[in-house]
């Protein structure tokens, strides 16, 4: 597990950018502005028939491609935690799409408190990696939506009930049914959530086979998810979300 010693020197030591590798820069203008979200919009899964059943209409902030994949996976896998804030802002620019889409279609729009639900890792999972990836990205966005006059908070009330394989080299049949049955909401998960208009969070969509799980356990609870948001999703998500 890292150390308060690998989070200072994180943040006070010069680096390499983590998305085109330029000197002495943590992350350029250019790959933050990759990630500011310019381009942010629903997305779908690029599957081969129809999406998981149960997904909620998802958000991505950026496409998985070039510097914000490298970005993605310095902070997931490599423990640069001082990039947890630029991919918060990116996922905070997808939450507020999701919000202004809810609107176009009927919904609540912009009213009332957000609960940002993260994707729940296991156990073993965050100590390999020194810390949780996606909770640590959803609270840097509820800063964000907060600093823009959003009333948001993050609402860990998921849990993984069993143990899943890693999702990695899987199809999307195969981590449909490596997730089916998978999530929970964990005690007190209910209340912590109730009243709020819940966006589930996470730092990238593939199949949505996570996304569609975890809205499957939250109505298995009585709640329901009014959107998903995600920093990146795939180029072509994007294209087939405008057809």
């Amino acid at each position: 597990m890292r150390g308060w010693w690998q989070e200072l020197a994180g943040l006070v030591l010069p680096a390499d950018c983590a998305g085109c590798g330029a000197a002495r820069s943590l992350l350029c203008g250019a790959c933050r502005g990759a990630l500011g979200g310019a381009g942010a919009g629903p997305v779908r899964p690029q599957l081969r028939g129809a999406g998981p059943a149960g997904l909620p209409p998802v958000y991505a902030a950026a496409r998985y491609e070039g510097p914000v994949r490298a970005v993605v996976l310095a902070h997931k896998e490599r423990g640069a935690l001082p990039l947890a804030g630029p991919l918060g802002a990116a996922l905070a620019a997808a939450v507020a799409a999701a919000r202004a889409g809810a609107g176009e279609a009927g919904g609540r729009g912009g009213a009332g408190e957000l609960a940002l639900v993260p994707m729940p890792s296991a156990r073993r999972t965050v100590r390999a990696r020194g810390h949780d990836p996606a909770r640590r990205i959803a609270l840097a966005a509820s800063r964000r939506l907060r600093g823009a006059g959003a009333p948001a908070r993050v609402a860990p009330v998921l849990r993984l009930r069993r143990p899943v394989a890693d999702q990695a080299g899987l199809g999307a049949r195969q981590r449909r049914e490596n997730l089916a049955g998978a999530l929970e909401v964990r005690p007190g998960g209910v209340r912590l959530a109730a009243g709020a208009r819940i966006v589930l969070v996470d730092d990238l969509i593939t199949t949505g086979a996570t996304l569609a799980e975890a809205a499957r356990a939250l109505r298995a609870a009585g709640l329901g998810a009014d959107a998903a948001a995600v920093v990146a999703a795939p180029s072509g998500s994007f294209a087939r979300a405008r057809c």
